[in-house]
Formats: C-alpha cells, sequence, structure tokens
C-alpha cells in the first residue's frame, strides 16, 4: 500500500455520494486504501440506518436533529436518505417545516459545511463561470432562493439556504431524483433585515437588497447562466416576496422548465385536498363558495389552480372566477379598492364597494370553503368558525400557514367548533384529531405530495416547460392517491392527502399523471402511458449502495 493509494481511500470517505462509511468490504478496504481507516466490523446499510436511527432520538431538540441529519447528509448522501426514507413521516417535519424556518434564522450559527452555490449581487456577471463550479456535471433540478420571504419567518438573508437544500432532499427521498442531479442555489440579493444586518456572524451578503432594475438584473443575470450552463434543468423558484414572484413566474415560464413552488406547488396540494374534501362531503367542486383569507403570491396561485380545474370540469370561466371571496388585512378584495396587483384583480368583487372584514364576508357568503394563506394566527376564530359550520353541513377549512406558529387555526379546535363535521388539511405538521371517540390523522398539505413528483414527471418524460395543466393533473392524482392509499374504510374517516409513509409510490402515480398531462400538451416527446410509466419507475433512484 502506497501513501498516494491512503490519501485516495482518505479522499474516498470524505465523498458523500461514494463514502459508504462501515459498509465497505474487507475486499473494498484493501483495494481502495481503506485498512485502518474504518473500525472492524462491517455492517449492512440497514444496520447503519438502525444506527443513525438510534442517534437521531438521541436529540431530544427538533434543531438539533435537524442539525445530526444534515451532518449525515454531508457525510453519506445514501445513508442519509436511506434513514429519511425509512422514517419518512418522522423526519419530514425535521429535514423540512417546520424545523427548517428555525436551522434558516440560525443559519450562520450552525453552518458547518458548504452545500450548493451562493451568488452573489457583485459576481452577477461571472454567474456562468460560478456555475462551472458545481460539484456535478449533470444536473436535473435546481431550486433557488433569494431568502426573502422564508416560510413566515420573513427576510432571512443568505440563511435561506436552509430551504433549497431541504427542498432537494425531498426531491431525492420521494421524487427519487438522484442527489447527484440536484442543485440548491442562494442568490444573494443582500437583507432588509436588521438583526442579520448588525449579526457579525452573519456569512451572507451585508447589504441592503437590491431593488428595481439592479434586482430584475440579477435574476436575469441567473436564468441567462442556467440557460447557457445547464439547459433543460428545471428550475424551481422558492421563497420570493410577493412582489417578485408572480412577475418572475410570468417573465420566464414560457422561456425555462420552470415554477415556482409556492405559487403552483401550494395551489396542487390545496386542490388535491379539495377534491378529496368534496368527494368525501357528496359534493362538486362547482358547488363550492370558496373564501380565502390572504391575498399573497400563494393564495392567488390556489385560486388559479382551483379556477383552472373549474373551467377544465365545464364551469365558464366568468362563472369559476365568481366562487371566490379575497380577505386580507384591508378586508374584501373588491373593484374599487387601489393597489391591487392585476393578478389580484381579477378576484376582486365588482359586486361590493364595502370592505368587510372576515367574519361579516362568512356571514354573507356563507361559504363552503375557507382557505387561510393569511400568516395570521388563529385568524379562524371559534365565531368565525362556528358561524360558518351553521349554514353548511360539510364545512372545508385549510389554516395552511407556515410554520405552526403562523396556522390560522388549530385543527383540534375546528373540530371542537363544528362538532366533528370539518374536512381539515393544515399547513404544518399537527397531532392527530379525536373525532367520535376516534383518532383521526390530520392532512398536512405540503408541497412535498406535489413538487417531487414534478421533478420525476419532467426528468422522466423530458418535458421542456411545466404547463398549468400539468399541475391540475397532478393535483387530481394526489386526491386519487388519498383515497387509493388511504380508502375510507367506513369507520374512521380517511384523512384528505396520501399518508406520507406510501409518498414514494404515490410520487410515481402523480409523476404519471403529470407526464401524460406533458405529452397532451405538446411540451414532452410522444409516448404512451404505459411507457411514461416506465420511464418514471427507471427514473426513480432508491438509496442503495454501488458496488
Amino acid at each position: 500500500m502506497t501513501a498516494n493509494d491512503s490519501r485516495q481511500g482518505t479522499a474516498l470517505l470524505y465523498d458523500p455520494l461514494r463514502n459508504k462509511g462501515t459498509a465497505f468490504s474487507a475486499t473494498e478496504r484493501a483495494e481502495l486504501g481503506l485498512d485502518g481507516l474504518l473500525p472492524p466490523a462491517v455492517e449492512t446499510l440497514d444496520d447503519q440506518a438502525d444506527r443513525a436511527y438510534a442517534a437521531f432520538l438521541g436529540y431530544d431538540k427538533p434543531l438539533n436533529r435537524h442539525i445530526y441529519l444534515r451532518q449525515l447528509q454531508d457525510t453519506n448522501e445514501v445513508l442519509f436518505h436511506r434513514l429519511v426514507t425509512r422514517h419518512l413521516e418522522e423526519m419530514l417535519p425535521v429535514v423540512y417545516t417546520p424545523t427548517v424556518g428555525e436551522a434558516c434564522r440560525r443559519f450562520s450559527e450552525i453552518y458547518r459545511r458548504p452545500r450548493g452555490l451562493f451568488l452573489s449581487y457583485e459576481d452577477r456577471h461571472r454567474f456562468r463561470e460560478i456555475l462551472r463550479n458545481r460539484p456535478h456535471d449533470d444536473v436535473d433540478v435546481i431550486v433557488v432562493t433569494d431568502g426573502q420571504r422564508i416560510l413566515g419567518l420573513g427576510d432571512q438573508g443568505v440563511g435561506g439556504m436552509g430551504i433549497p437544500i431541504g427542498k432537494l432532499s425531498l426531491y431525492t427521498a420521494i421524487g427519487g431524483i438522484h442527489p447527484a442531479r440536484t442543485l440548491p442555489i442562494l442568490l444573494d440579493a443582500g437583507t432588509d433585515n436588521e438583526e442579520l444586518l448588525n449579526d457579525p456572524h452573519y456569512l451572507g451578503r451585508r447589504e441592503r437588497r437590491v431593488t428595481g432594475d439592479e434586482y430584475d438584473g440579477l435574476v436575469e443575470a441567473l436564468v441567462a447562466a442556467v440557460e447557457a450552463e445547464l439547459p433543460g434543468t428545471l428550475l424551481q423558484w422558492e421563497d420570493f416576496a410577493t412582489a417578485h414572484a408572480r412577475r418572475i413566474l410570468t417573465r420566464y415560464q414560457d422561456r425555462l422548465l420552470t415554477f415556482n413552488d409556492d405559487i403552483q406547488g401550494t395551489a396542487a396540494v390545496a386542490l388535491g385536498a379539495l377534491t378529496t374534501a368534496t368527494r368525501v362531503a357528496g359534493t362538486r367542486l362547482a358547488d363550492q363558495r370558496i373564501v380565502i383569507l390572504g391575498a399573497g403570491s400563494a393564495a392567488i396561485g390556489v385560486a388559479d389552480m382551483i379556477r383552472s380545474a373549474l373551467v377544465d370540469d365545464g364551469v365558464p370561466e366568468e362563472e369559476a372566477v365568481s366562487r371566490f371571496w379575497f380577505v386580507d388585512v384591508d378586508g374584501l378584495l373588491t373593484g374599487s379598492r387601489d393597489g391591487l396587483t392585476d393578478e389580484q384583480r381579477v378576484y376582486a368583487r365588482a359586486d361590493e364597494h364595502e370592505s368587510y372584514g372576515l367574519a361579516e364576508v362568512v356571514d354573507r357568503v356563507e361559504p363552503t370553503v375557507l382557505i387561510g394563506l393569511s400568516t395570521a394566527h388563529g385568524a379562524f376564530t371559534e365565531e368565525i368558525v362556528r358561524r360558518m359550520a351553521a349554514s353548511c353541513d360539510r364545512p372545508v377549512i385549510f389554516p395552511l400557514s407556515n410554520p405552526t406558529s403562523h396556522a390560522e387555526a388549530d385543527p383540534a379546535d375546528l373540530v371542537r367548533w363544528t362538532d366533528g363535521r370539518v374536512l381539515v388539511a393544515a399547513g404544518s405538521p399537527f397531532p392527530p384529531v379525536t373525532v367520535d371517540g376516534r383518532e383521526v390523522p390530520v392532512a398536512q398539505a405540503n408541497n412535498v405530495y406535489v413538487f417531487p413528483a414534478i421533478g420525476l414527471a419532467v426528468t422522466a418524460s423530458r418535458a421542456t416547460r411545466v404547463t398549468d395543466r400539468m399541475m391540475v393533473a397532478a393535483a387530481r392524482a394526489v386526491g386519487d392517491c388519498a383515497a387509493r392509499f388511504a380508502p375510507d374504510d367506513g369507520d374512521a374517516p380517511a384523512p384528505l392527502l396520501p399518508p406520507l409513509r406510501e409518498m414514494r409510490d404515490a410520487a410515481r402515480e402523480i409523476a404519471v399523471a403529470a407526464a401524460r398531462a406533458a405529452v397532451e400538451d405538446g411540451v414532452a416527446p410522444k409516448a404512451t402511458e404505459e411507457e411514461l410509466r416506465a420511464a418514471v419507475e427507471a427514473a426513480q433512484w432508491s438509496p442503495q449502495y454501488a458496488q
């Protein structure tokens, strides 16, 4: 054994995609210069996962568990993904919401090893050159954020990198996108968070955010670099401020293979849960009167997605729009109000001239569906919910704001205030609720039901664009998977979304539906459903050690 062989063995142990740790066989250890660098025991991947799970449980605080999993990911990608896929329900809230919010807030404090690319404003003329520094040449999915609107926490600056890292972990764990073919990007435009600007340990650009043409030029520099270096790669926009999110999506959705998860992913999951809820209630989507609290990009996106489904079901466009009432901090959106965006004005009520608050809107409209994307904790009060339930046999209520501390209501309260009649999905994880003496899981309307499947769909089908019909197809498939993987057994009511433990299987079904829509829309090569299904199954990577 030469010194050079030993150094190669050491380098192998520091490569998270090739490292097997104690799973290297005796033969591999001898051949790869690993003798003496590992304890003598040889474990299987499942042995390692058992040991890692015990270590995970040894941390009592969610943030410490998050840090442990991130360190494991940076050490051994295969083991990390085997562990997460085996315990997805338990680890999803740690890898992603709500714990990732705290990890973003304390990013500079807990930073250990680099992952992804940081693209700063000062380097905007060199983005293509910097993209060439990516760890792996071939990339299927990029998730990018500028850190300005992280969950319900606001501007986290460079700390926003926790979001792309967490999202891409789930692209792999659920969608099966190979971890080497993912790339998280933090677009550092600066920060307006005074606490970060005054923090001597803050790791980001210590300047106010660039705005206006400078900001648009920064985004364009990123897009141009991706087009030049990684053409055909899916680019997902994540946690951009309301003022930018819709505008960026509109500008680039016909130019790139791209989508905005906050706008389109949230909307697809909400539509999927609503599809199940209407089936359980014995009603039709076209029968619903929908009140939405919050009028940001995510809320408008939810309405747009439901409206598309209504039109797809044969409801005239004007009638579909009339099914929505939006309420924000200033009350009901009306046509007489100044300062509305073009997207908001579509839903502004021309038949109303006074901006009533939520309680009065509920009284006047008698909604069948109440959706919250306001980040206003507790906004769905007992009085409002009881008023809604008085005129609706099976009220559908979705408090979708993240994190848990910003939810519009606690599902347990909703069950109590409606005498168990509510059909509920929440944006954050909540414990099971008791209905008629039985524990019923609360559906978490997490975007994880959609975005990994979209990544899998475009990878397998070779789609060149993400269309609205692809997202609606994915949403309907989410509802179908809820019935398939969690059927109502006549005793305890089934949740409105598929169980998380079945999400890898569900992701394949959702991906096939989205891929089929891509072919029908002409943005993917012609293929039969059988061919698409085979391509999806072949594209879904599983965490196993290479021989």
